[in-house]
């Protein structure tokens, strides 16, 4: 399918998608990281110029991926809402019609940093909020990478991206999936995020994400 790149990792079958979540096709789940929804309100509480219409973006960039690909569940991990100040009337009216269509659909949060400082989604959101680490299949999902003593760990928190270098000095930098023995990143699924540079370690993966596709990097 276009925009989504087959990996084997961990001798599970991952779909690394170019919209900045991965697709887990046993588990007929999609997961994603770091939504921030509310994040452009707090800062508009703050009384900082910000863009607007983050929030519907990024709901509809999740129902673009919830009709591409057979979801039973959607898996975040951590930092679903940005922080108490975010939770304005729009924002939270907003989540509750977009939950509305996608009723059936299971939707687990694994609460990170952000989410703490938020306090849990309204209830009549159905939302399962756990505690990391959450075991699953041969992967702890997890928001902080930090390693785990039996599972492999599926992360988000760092906001990845990679910058790529070209011969005239050329400069691009892309946000990006790591994927590594012990802690693997996810980039940041939210409009209004910014990212981190990383550095990967000997024998990890590393993929780039943008104009619609998903490509290795040589490292």
């Amino acid at each position: 399918m276009n925009g989504a790149l087959p990996i084997e990792h961990c001798g599970e079958t991952l779909w690394l998608l170019a919209d900045r979540a991965v697709y887990w096709p046993a588990r007929r789940a999609l997961l994603v990281a770091d939504v921030h929804i509310g994040k452009a309100a707090s800062y508009r509480a703050l009384h900082q110029p910000v863009p607007r219409g983050t929030t519907a973006v990024t709901l509809a960039r999740l129902d673009s991926l919830i009709a591409a690909y057979p979801c039973d569940q959607l898996i975040v991990l951590g930092d679903f809402l940005h922080a108490r100040t975010g939770r304005a009337p729009a924002t939270l009216a907003r989540l509750k019609a977009w939950r509305e269509h996608h009723r059936a659909l299971r939707i687990h949060l694994i609460r990170g940093n952000h989410d703490l400082h938020a306090g849990d989604p309204p209830a009549e959101l159905m939302i399962d909020v756990v505690d990391e680490p959450w075991l699953v299949g041969p992967f702890a999902l997890q928001h902080e990478p930090t390693p785990h003593p039996t599972h492999a760990v599926i992360a988000g928190h760092v906001h990845p991206v990679f910058t790529l270098r070209g011969k005239a000095r050329q400069r691009l930098r892309l946000p990006c999936f790591l994927v590594d023995g012990k802690v693997s990143l996810l980039p940041a699924f939210g409009e209004f995020t910014g990212g981190w540079a990383v550095t990967p370690e000997p024998g990890a993966r590393l993929f780039v994400t943008g104009a619609e596709s998903v490509w290795p990097v040589r490292l």
